[in-house]
């Protein structure tokens, strides 16, 4: 089979800020939501293993329909803020839409699903709608709504589906703002109320059922802080008629009876145990039914739930007494997070799994060496909202993001020493900000400057204790990294000061003592906003959330002013002592492009031509030319001249430009690009145009006059408005230019360009490869970076004891390029493309 051009190397993303959102399969894989798609995360191989698109919408919950066998299941669930249930099937190892359901008039909540025999799967959904809809999907892969159960004004938070004990007929549960329980049961096709169990003093935020032998045992979280455990089980004739009170104290029992065909059940339902020991908000419960092997018992039940006190805690009734105890409990995250929506386990109960109220997942392993110990393990990570900008470093060894979430994030790979492949991870969050990010540039291997929803550009400096953790994390050497005098000057690490916007770095003789910072933030009542303190960190595999948020800040060196508006696009040259900087604009006298020098971090020049925003800039990779382009669909070209003697600096004039009359774009220009040589520059539009100008300068590299910069290639329709574009900065084998844009609908297209065959007559553009549906994006494509230099990173042989295997690494470097993109679906994705398969 020949091997596919495109090939996802790495996802990062996280889950949904909504409850429900994550399952935990009986296959080992977790799914959740993702902005408006479904990941499919192996915890084991740590890395997405596929993304579903499907939904228009927010994805607010997913199920996995267990199956009774305990058998990997074909099956996932998810509903989202379009109003649509969406059924996925595996078929050929692979996930796909099998069904869509319409009918909710408001963003679906809640899901829950069964297996039912002989019948399909029983399907419950809850929504905003203030109903309940249960429906079948049959083997013909349709789905038909059942029932539908309103609420009036009321909202239901959760469902859960199980079948009675001892009969095929599903029990229904929901749980929402009424603060009780309500119970309905499938009898003679209709769907019945049989109870509503009351005791929860507010809203109820989760409920679950689990079959336990020949009863169901019902969990149910809320905002009071508590939970209850409520036992169902099926009364036999001798059950029902009453005891003595005088002989024996039982609970009270909530009785009903369930009629189907010719025959009639009665069961009950009792409170079980009531759980007290969060201080917060209970957001979501999770069982975990006992496990047997060779008739051993390997696994007893237990009760996991999440609060939004930052912990998570494992609850299991005692040998002897069956008394529910605390057995376990894990979190108390620190950093600027609130707590926990929800929380599952592995099927072997060796794992347990939080999402947080950041989007974060919060992994814990069960120590083998130490019992009754958890210590938190390495999991995903990424932003929880758009996706703004990202670039590689010099070397192309890690990528930094920017996003609305107002964060900026380090992805490395992390080569294990057992493992042979190596995969990505966040190992830094240099900066968390109080404003939405929105722009980057890299100028330097361990420096760089973000712009944000302010007027200030912020510049940033690694410090010592990231580069060792990079070196150690990476498999690289940290000689290599730093030379001794760089080392010496550069802070341990940054801590964020009390309400501030600014890291401060902290160096090696300020570190505080973790007593000293204990009594520092709790001396006085009113100091309720204490300061960050950073705790240096020696890591050998990618570092959990808590540690993120608040040991791998780098310390802000530089605050650049001079912009009137809020920061839109950066860019940097080759030589990294220019930095361009721009601002949202509507009037010509903001739309100007700032210089300024890495340095000394003044500001050298203003570049004024355009009469509204700068969308993006680029610099030839000689550095010898800027380019920028507008929503005024122009661009302009600028020209670096000889310095002066007066000022060794750099100074840039207009070289060329387009205007009304000369514009060949007739909508905003989203993006641009330089070809590797300098030769030419690449354009693309909302208007679905991609160009091709050129060229700018000659062979022996003198630049061309400004009549002569004109478009080089034919106009290419590529479907939907272009938002990304970038060349490859490698040749394909017959010289041909490799370009990659990214569209407004999440897809990435490949392109060869061939100069001089239009004015031969031929087609100057071929398409080469496409990303598929489980590849793309679920939203606008907002940047596309090419990895520097040709090869995989984390496949180069780096690390100082071994000796580098030249044939192979030439191999890969013929065979590889990388590319990376950023989306408005909140995530960052890292594509292999084959350059032998083009």
């Amino acid at each position: 089979m020949a091997a596919p051009v495109i090939e996802t190397c790495h996802v990062a993303c996280c889950a949904n800020r909504t409850p429900n959102v994550v399952s935990w399969s009986r296959g080992g894989t977790i799914a959740f939501g993702t902005c408006n798609s479904v990941a499919l995360y192996d915890p084991q191989e740590r890395r997405v293993v596929a993304v579903l698109n499907g939904h228009a919408g927010r994805v607010n919950a997913v199920q996995w329909v267990h199956r009774e066998d305990c058998a990997p299941e074909s099956h996932l669930v998810s509903g989202g803020s379009d109003n649509r249930l969406i059924l996925w099937e595996a078929q050929n190892e692979k996930f796909g839409k099998s069904v869509e359901c319409e009918g909710h008039t408001g963003p679906i909540s809640a899901v829950a699903a069964i297996y039912t025999e002989g019948s399909g799967i029983l399907v419950a959904s809850s929504a905003s709608d203030s109903t309940v809809r249960l429906w079948l999907y049959t083997d013909n892969r349709k789905a038909e709504c059942l029932h539908i159960i309103s609420f009036g004004s009321g909202f239901m938070m959760d469902v859960s589906l199980a079948l009675l004990p001892g009969s095929r007929v599903p029990i229904l549960a929901c749980g929402g703002d009424d603060s009780r329980v309500h119970l309905y049961v499938q009898s003679k096709g209709e769907l019945q109320k049989v109870k509503s169990l009351q005791g929860h003093e507010d809203w109820i935020r989760g409920v679950e059922w689990a079959s336990i032998g020949g009863e169901l045992l019902l969990a149910s979280c809320s905002q009071d802080c508590l939970i209850r455990v409520w036992k169902l089980f099926a009364k036999s004739g001798t059950d029902i008629h009453t005891e003595d009170d005088h002989t024996i104290i039982k609970m009270k029992e909530d009785v009903f009876e369930v009629k189907e065909r010719d025959m009639s059940s009665v069961f009950a339902v009792s409170l079980e145990t009531v759980l007290a020991g969060h201080e917060n908000w209970v957001y979501g419960v999770h069982w975990q039914p006992p496990s047997y092997k060779g008739g051993e018992l390997q696994q007893p039940l237990s009760l996991l739930s999440a609060s939004m006190d930052k912990t998570m805690i494992l609850w299991a009734p005692e040998e002897g007494s069956g008394v529910w105890v605390e057995q376990v409990r894990v979190g108390e995250v620190g950093g600027n997070t609130l707590g926990f929506y929800g929380c599952q386990m592995s099927p072997d109960g060796s794992m347990i799994l939080a999402h947080a109220f950041h989007g974060a997942l919060h992994l814990w392993c069960k120590d083998q060496d130490k019992e009754g110990m958890w210590r938190p393990g390495v999991v995903i990570s990424g932003h929880f909202n758009a996706v703004q900008d990202l670039s590689w470093d010099p070397e192309g060894e890690f990528i930094l993001s920017v996003g609305s979430d107002q964060t900026t994030r380090l992805f490395t790979p992390w080569r294990k020493q057992d493992v042979k492949l190596a995969t990505w991870h966040e190992i830094s969050r240099p900066q968390i900000h109080g404003y939405d990010m929105q722009c980057l540039a890299m100028v330097g291997r361990f420096q760089f400057v973000s712009g944000a929803d302010e007027k200030v550009l912020r510049v940033f400096q690694a410090p010592r204790n990231f580069v060792e953790n990079f070196a150690n994390i990476s498999g690289m050497s940290l000689e290599k990294l730093l030379t001794s005098s760089d080392s010496a000057n550069l802070p341990e690490g940054a801590s964020t000061p009390a309400l501030g916007l600014s890291n401060k770095a902290v160096f090696q003789g300020e570190l505080v003592p973790k007593a000293k910072e204990e009594e520092k933030q709790f001396n006085s009542v009113s100091d309720q906003y204490h300061e960050s303190y950073f705790h240096p960190l020696n890591l050998t595999e990618p570092p959990p959330e808590d540690h993120l948020l608040q040991n791998t800040l780098w310390p802000e060196v530089q605050k650049l002013y001079g912009h009137g508006f809020e920061m839109f696009c950066l860019a940097s040259d080759s030589a990294r002592t220019v930095v361009a900087s721009a601002c949202k604009a509507s009037k010509v006298e903001h739309a100007a492009v700032l210089l300024w020098s890495t340095g000394t971090w003044r500001q050298l020049q203003t570049l004024p031509c355009h009469s509204l925003t700068v969308t993006q800039m680029a610099f030839s990779p000689d550095a010898q030319l800027l380019l920028a382009v507008s929503r005024d669909r122009t661009w302009s070209l600028w020209r670096r001249n000889l310095p002066s003697p007066e000022s060794l600096e750099p100074q840039f004039s207009l070289h060329a430009h387009t205007g009304k009359d000369t514009a060949v774009h007739s909508r905003i220009i989203w993006s641009c690009d330089w070809s590797p040589d300098s030769k030419y520059f690449v354009t693309s539009s909302r208007d679905k145009k991609v160009i091709v100008w050129g060229p700018c300068r000659l062979e022996d590299e003198s630049v061309l006059p400004p009549n002569r910069i004109k478009p080089c290639s034919s106009l290419l329709d590529v479907g939907d408005s272009a938002t990304a574009v970038a060349f490859c900065p490698v040749l394909c084998s017959d010289n041909s230019y490799l370009l990659a844009v990214g569209l407004e609908c999440g897809r990435i297209l490949l392109y060869r360009w061939s100069p001089g065959q239009e004015a031969a007559g031929r087609h100057d553009w071929s398409s080469c490869a496409e990303t598929d549906v489980l590849q793309s994006h679920a939203l606008a494509v907002k940047r596309l970076r090419w990895r520097p230099r040709a090869g995989r990173a984390g496949r180069e042989n780096n690390t100082k004891e071994e000796e580098t295997d030249e044939e192979s690494e030439a191999e890969e470097k013929s065979s590889w390029v990388q590319l990376a993109s950023a989306s408005a679906d909140h995530s960052v994705k890292i594509f292999n493309v084959n350059k032998l398969a083009l």
